[in-house]
């Protein structure tokens, strides 16, 4: 069987850590869609550590990573990981595996990713301009390039044919980038990847599920960026969901096993979009300071707001969450008081549901307030020793959700974690 690990609101909510908490319990930890938008941190032996594309549980001696189909591969970004995981002494040529169908992002990916979202204007939707969605829309539109392409002795003209193709794009947005040097720096990149383990996915996985071995599914970005399911088109280019896992590593749905979803004590976002709980004022720059609240990946600001539970419910619901973890639950320590958004008022109408399109309505959160527990939790150890209030506030998210919180965490160390 294999188990799930996902994030069920706007990104960030600390995957990477959580993961890494549990990666010791499994054999094989996949990565199942996204690409090098995703920032994952860890902290190996006190130090700060973001993967992009591999999989968290590289660290972990003995447990197998895979890189699954339904990811978008940067090599340069790969190669650049692979020489931190180095660092570390990392074998990582030992413990990492990339399946043969996923899709490789190419620099005049990145160039169009780049041109697409200069064109916006006003209008932007918070690219991370890694290429990711034109490597998406290659895939869907079945031009893209594989990493199973690259062993192909004709993979340059294969590679030409696709980049002539992005070049009249790239006329018609007038853009004018010389990418000469990035594409040397790509072919090189491509040498490094054809040296690593390119497998056959599908088989790699269902193997070790046969063999009983405990596979750890990984997703990126969160359940409110998913592509059909998000706040459109304020979005990823993916299937952030659990129903991903299957497409994204080639599994039966009968497979899975526990879903396990992340949440923050409050929420965040990054770039662009809908943000019903968004907080405009001193709670929201509290958030940000003490969270330390800004993209792994891009290192922009964080928008920082309330926990939204209506959002939470319907991440749930489609996901099919069976466990919860919440995290930075720390952050809000200081605070007298918080919030916690249980329904919207919509045109006068109050609804427990995420409408169709957020970006277009005028939604007012309606909130119930808590007691907070103005107290220092990051040392504490076990689930009956956190303060009432916080007992009290986890309580009622449960009772909403109708799921209970299995754990939380209380500070950016792998051993803050408390079991409830």
């Amino acid at each position: 069987m294999i188990d799930v690990i996902l994030g069920l609101q706007w990104g960030d909510e600390g995957k990477g850590k959580v993961v890494d908490y549990f990666a010791s319990k499994y054999d094989v930890i996949a990565r199942f869609q996204g690409g090098p938008n995703a920032g994952h941190t860890l902290f190996v032996d006190g130090k700060k550590v973001v993967l992009h594309q591999i999989p968290s549980g590289i660290f972990k001696e003995g447990t197998k990573n895979l890189i699954g189909n339904g990811v978008v591969l940067d090599a340069v970004a790969l190669q650049k990981e692979c020489e931190i995981l180095a660092s570390f002494g990392v074998d990582y040529r030992k413990s990492l595996f990339i399946s043969d169908r996923t899709q490789l992002i190419l620099p005049t990916h990145k160039a169009l990713d780049r041109a697409s979202e200069q064109s916006k204007g006003n209008e932007k939707i918070g690219s991370t301009l890694k290429g990711i969605g034109p490597a998406y829309m290659d895939k869907t539109g079945r031009n893209g390039l594989r990493v199973g392409d690259v062993k192909d002795k004709n993979f340059v003209s294969k590679y030409i044919k696709l980049r002539l193709k992005h070049q009249k794009l790239l006329d018609n947005f007038s853009f004018q980038e010389d990418i000469s040097q990035e594409e040397e720096t790509y072919f090189n990149a491509l040498e490094f990847l054809r040296s690593l383990n390119i497998v056959s996915g599908e088989y790699f996985i269902n193997q070790a599920i046969d063999e009983n071995k405990k596979v750890l599914a990984e997703g990126a970005q969160g359940s409110m960026l998913d592509i059909d399911f998000g706040t459109f088109p304020y979005v990823t280019s993916s299937t952030t969901i659990a129903a991903g896992v299957c497409s994204g590593l080639g599994v039966s749905p009968h497979k899975i096993k526990e879903v396990i979803g992340i949440t923050k004590a409050y929420c965040t976002r990054v770039g662009g979009g809908p943000f019903p709980t968004e907080l405009h004022d001193e709670f929201g720059e509290l958030i940000r300071k003490n969270g330390n609240e800004f993209g792994a990946t891009t290192g922009r600001p964080r928008r920082c707001g309330w926990i939204d539970l209506v959002a939470l419910k319907y991440t749930c619901m489609i996901n099919g969450v069976s466990k919860i973890v919440m995290t930075k639950a720390d952050v809000l320590d200081e605070l007298d008081t918080l919030k916690v958004c249980e329904s919207y008022t919509i045109n006068g109408e109050t609804t427990t549901h995420v409408p169709f399109q957020m970006d277009k309505l005028d939604i007012k959160p309606v909130y119930t307030e808590f007691k907070g527990w103005k107290k220092d939790i990051s040392g504490i150890k076990s689930y009956e020793s956190l303060p009432k209030e916080m007992l009290h506030y986890i309580s009622h998210i449960n009772d909403y959700l109708k799921i209970k919180t299995h754990y939380i965490s209380n500070g950016p160390g792998t051993d803050q974690i408390i079991e409830a």
